[in-house]
């Protein structure tokens, strides 16, 4: 099965559909549930993609909130019904001096980084009106209160959430439906920010762009459905639909765009 799904996806994403397949594959032969860490959008359509074709394994995913970003998935046999406590979420708070701090995103996910975690091991970093929150995996919800007691020369407490009081940050995703020259990285990002292709190009040469959180250095990049891109300053730009050549030549594209 995987090589014929592999025809349909980018050859670097052969490691991952390799993943997939060895979840599933225990999913369904040990006939119990199994849980990933967090996979982005792109990862989780991959995952479905698959799951949809497996016979025995169905496919839920959660990430501490409705519209989480980063969320863990749960293979399981068609028998099973999974609960919320199967993906073994908790959301912490960063408790500091607000009166004298101002965090930001980057500054919270560069620590997170900087203690050696992969950006799987923890979910979306959630900000709002002087409040941040993390959803992390259970483990790491300990390891973080035990371990982790500075932002930068700030010090902090977590503390854990209710789901009540879990965060829900509104962003301002545009709807946008353009044409492109073609779905090459610098193209799209030159669509959605209205930039000059020459300027887009740069930006991804220059380390500025990010494709589904990996930085890209390739202005010639494929970007294909649900794939999210990360520019520097600029904002974000999800591919939702790819809508076909027009009669000129052009491909047409259903964007969605969220302008920092």
């Amino acid at each position: 099965m995987e090589e014929n799904i592999k025809q349909h996806f980018r050859p670097n994403e052969g490691a991952f559909i390799d993943q997939v397949a060895d979840w599933i594959s225990t999913a369904s032969g040990q006939y119990r549930p199994v849980l990933t860490s967090f996979l982005n959008p792109r990862q989780r359509y991959i995952a479905r993609t698959m799951a949809n074709a497996a016979d025995e394994v169905k496919m839920a995913s959660a990430g501490g909130w409705a519209g989480a970003e980063m969320q863990r998935v749960l293979f399981y046999p068609t028998y099973y019904q999974p609960t919320t406590a199967d993906f073994e979420l908790r959301v912490l708070e960063i408790n500091y001096p607000t009166k004298f701090t101002e965090f930001h995103h980057r500054q919270i996910m560069g620590t997170l980084i900087g203690e050696g975690l992969e950006r799987a091991a923890f979910g979306d970093i959630l900000g709002g009106q002087g409040r941040w929150q993390v959803v992390v995996t259970t483990a790491m919800a300990k390891y973080l209160r035990a371990n982790v007691s500075h932002i930068g020369r700030v010090k902090i407490k977590w503390q854990p959430v209710e789901a009540a009081n879990v965060l829900h940050p509104v962003e301002d995703w545009e709807p946008l439906t353009t044409t492109v020259s073609s779905l090459r990285l610098d193209a799209v990002v030159a669509a959605g920010f209205n930039y000059s292709r020459n300027r887009a190009k740069q930006l991804v040469e220059h380390g500025q762009v990010r494709l589904n959180w990996e930085e890209v250095d390739r202005p010639d990049e494929q970007v294909v459905v649900h794939d999210l891109i990360s520019v520097r300053h600029g904002g974000r730009i999800r591919l939702d639909e790819a809508q076909g050549v027009t009669r000129k030549g052009k491909e047409r594209v259903s964007l969605s765009v969220v302008h920092a």
